[in-house]
């Protein structure tokens, strides 16, 4: 392996994520950080809310992975029920390819859309916003047929589709207008269709079929005694899907994708300098896993894969009062993705959701095998964030605000 494939393979892996991440989170207990203060004074608080807000709404402790297709049910709906109930009679393989197809989509289309924009269900007056709405929309689209090259299987996502997705079809899709705007439409849009091209670019990796389905086949030949690491997943999605990010930063060309630059960063050699987190590629981990499960495949390791570095998680742990700006008045600034605020931030979050999850399952006397961090976020950080935000604001929106573009945020 060479230096710069060293440094790539380094800056993909979840290890490198939480120990860059918890060598931060060092430094802000040091007071040592540019941007943040670390209050451990408010910690006993934060495991309480979350704590509490998992027993209300999971008094059984039954939690389900954190998911993309958790948001496909909102409002109560049994939408992936209906799903599984209109492929019963399809193979499990193709079954799994389905579910990739919509899932991958979905995921890419879910970063956050802002306040002003909602997503009335056909046929109804439900009306769902963020990412629920995000879901629900890309669910009808899928099911209408929008990224399907054929006629007559509507369920499916096709590469030569995508390539030629335009943002007002997306619009049209997500119902966006001059009165229900979306941020970050744009960027949805290119990274769709650069999804179609890196399909179209490297057949093999989605198995031949043009899809981004193929994925599933993909992982399903890694299978070994029915059995898969959740880091071979995140691992495959890294690979096979890093060419779609917009231009970052690169080393031999490779697009690091959600890697940013911060002068305290511990790595050294050429991934000295830089921050993985990989939010995106994680979230659609999280999400791969039911699938597999659905076709008898047993994810293992759960616990590799990392939190997610996003503003539901770490506006939580600011809202609550364990982080705060120096400078109090970065909250009336617009911050680019690659500000070193927003990497600290971002990075803060990530180990403080080790802390969480380690703290909640003491006091709930579950295991890390029983209690997973996937579980973790679903019944506690990321509903419990959005709780917070709604106490603290009236629209729910996040506590640092953000330029988004759609691809990270």
């Amino acid at each position: 392996m060479t230096p710069e494939q060293q440094a790539i393979a380094h800056l993909r892996s979840p290890q490198t994520i939480r120990a860059n991440a918890h060598h931060l989170l060092q430094l802000a207990e040091q007071d040592a950080l540019t941007h943040w203060q670390f209050h451990p004074e408010q910690w006993d608080h934060v495991v309480a809310f979350v704590t509490r807000h998992i027993q209300a709404n999971y008094p059984t402790l039954e939690i389900p992975y954190h998911s993309r297709i958790r948001h496909f049910d909102a409002g109560g709906k049994p939408r992936a029920r209906a799903l599984q109930d209109q492929w019963a009679d399809l193979s499990p393989q193709a079954q799994g390819r389905a579910w990739y197809d919509l899932i991958i989509v979905s995921v890419l289309l879910d970063a956050g859309a802002g306040p002003e924009w909602s997503y009335t269900e056909p046929g109804t007056e439900d009306t769902y916003s963020r990412s629920e709405g995000l879901a629900v929309a890309s669910y009808h689209m899928f099911q209408d047929g929008l990224f399907s090259a054929h006629k007559d299987a509507p369920c499916r996502v096709d590469a030569e589709i995508l390539c030629q997705l335009s943002a007002e079809k997306i619009a049209q899709g997500m119902q966006v207008s001059t009165t229900n705007p979306m941020v970050g439409l744009e960027g949805r849009a290119a990274l769709l269709q650069s999804l179609g091209k890196s399909i179209q670019e490297h057949p093999k990796a989605f198995a031949q079929t043009g899809r981004p389905g193929g994925l599933f086949d993909n992982l399903w030949e890694q299978v070994v005694q029915q059995k898969l690491p959740a880091s071979t997943i995140l691992a495959a999605i890294l690979e096979h899907l890093g060419d779609i990010w917009p231009g970052r930063y690169t080393i031999n060309r490779s697009n690091l994708g959600d890697v940013w630059r911060h002068s305290k960063s511990p790595n050294s050699g050429l991934s000295e300098g830089y921050i993985p987190f990989h939010k995106l590629s994680q979230w659609l981990t999280y999400s791969m896993l039911e699938p597999l499960e659905f076709a008898g495949i047993e994810v293992t390791d759960l616990n590799a894969l990392t939190g997610l570095a996003e503003y539901r998680n770490g506006g939580l742990f600011m809202d609550l009062g364990v982080l705060s700006l120096r400078d109090p008045q970065q909250t009336n600034v617009e911050h680019p993705t690659d500000a070193e605020l927003v990497v600290e931030w971002r990075a803060l979050t990530i180990a403080l959701l080790d802390r969480i999850g380690d703290a909640v399952r003491q006091q709930l006397g579950l295991s890390e095998e029983r209690f997973p961090l996937a579980k973790v976020l679903q019944g506690g950080t990321w509903s419990a964030g959005r709780i917070a935000a709604k106490q603290k604001r009236p629209d729910g929106s996040p506590p640092l605000q953000l330029l988004r573009d759609g691809t990270v945020f």
